[in-house]
């Protein structure tokens, strides 16, 4: 695509950021983003929830608030029942609301696969946006959501999985951002992400690319899921986890060292996943501390930002 050149879009295309950024004055900036995909759950309802939260996640990954959200439909209406829909456009409701925005319509169409999501419009000052290219030498790493959803939705698919597993993968997923977003406020965070289809390693590398530099993560010290590594061992894997971890593989270090098993898990594309905070390593622990007094209870600081260079991952320590 050609670069778009106005000067007020402060965000674009070009550092695979997670919404784009229009300046409308000096003290006002629109975020905007669109996201929808097939469900990932049975309930049509958790898949709204689900859905909405995905979807509302890119405005806080920049540091915004959500103020309006329209649905985006794809539905078979001649072989599905409409309380399906119906169930469905009240789970994204109830999480627009909860995120404070107001729903202001949408489009829908007949569709033989259904699809659901929201594009959703937020705000942000201008001298506040978070970028994924603003991560520094010297910063910590921390990830406010534990990993695994791609694993647990294919366990869920095989009849393997535990109603316990499933429901905590659930409500992860339909668990907005929005506290872990405000708790960025009062800190000095240098750049911010949102862990989703790409995995851990396939945003980490983006964040690494975009800000020229190397994270380095103790694999060790990334939440995961219950259950989700006994799943991942028993080759329960969707393919775009494969996907991600052969296309990240060439800027990965030290990935030998690394339990093969836990490396699937890394590489996990994710549903709604948490938010991966860059901040200078003397502000960490307070970030992290906020964080939990917050209820966001599975942050954790999962690594450092080193020195720069074309952007990657390596694995400090053996597992």
């Amino acid at each position: 695509m050609p670069r778009e050149t106005d000067p007020n879009l402060i965000v674009g295309l070009e550092t695979s950021e997670d919404a784009g950024v229009y300046r409308l004055s000096d003290d006002l900036a629109l975020i905007q983003t669109v996201d929808f995909f097939t469900p990932i759950v049975d309930d049509p309802y958790d898949f709204g929830r689900i859905a909405a939260a995905n979807a509302l996640s890119d405005v806080y990954a920049m540091g915004g608030r959500p103020v309006t959200a329209m649905n985006l439909v794809c539905f078979p209406i001649n072989r599905m029942d409409r309380k399906i829909l119906r169930e469905i456009l009240l789970g994204g409701l109830e999480k627009v609301h909860e995120a404070g925005a107001a729903l202001a319509g949408g489009h829908s169409i007949d569709d033989e696969e259904l699809k659901y999501g929201l594009s959703v419009t937020g705000i942000v000052s201008p001298r506040r946006v978070l970028l994924n290219a603003g991560a520094r030498a010297g910063d910590a790493l921390i990830l406010t959501k534990p990993l695994g959803t791609g694993i647990l939705a294919t366990a869920a698919k095989g009849g393997l999985a535990s109603e316990k597993a499933l429901r905590r993968a659930v409500e992860v997923m339909a668990t907005l951002n929005r506290k872990a977003a405000e708790v960025n406020e009062r800190h000095p965070v240098s750049g911010c992400t949102d862990v989703t289809g790409f995995g851990l390693l396939g945003h980490g590398l983006e964040m690494a690319s975009a800000s020229r530099v190397t994270l380095s993560i103790d694999p060790r010290s990334v939440p995961l899921l219950p259950e989700v590594y006994d799943y991942a061992a028993m080759g329960l894997v969707p393919g775009g986890t494969f996907a991600n971890r052969k296309y990240c593989s060439s800027r990965v270090r030290n990935a030998e060292s690394v339990d093969p098993i836990l490396l699937d898990v890394l590489s996990d594309a994710q549903t709604s996943g948490g938010l991966l905070i860059s901040i200078p390593g003397d502000s960490a622990a307070s970030l992290l501390a906020d964080l939990h007094d917050a209820g966001v209870e599975d942050a954790s600081i999962i690594g450092e930002v080193t020195g720069g260079g074309e952007g990657a991952i390596e694995f400090r320590q053996e597992v």
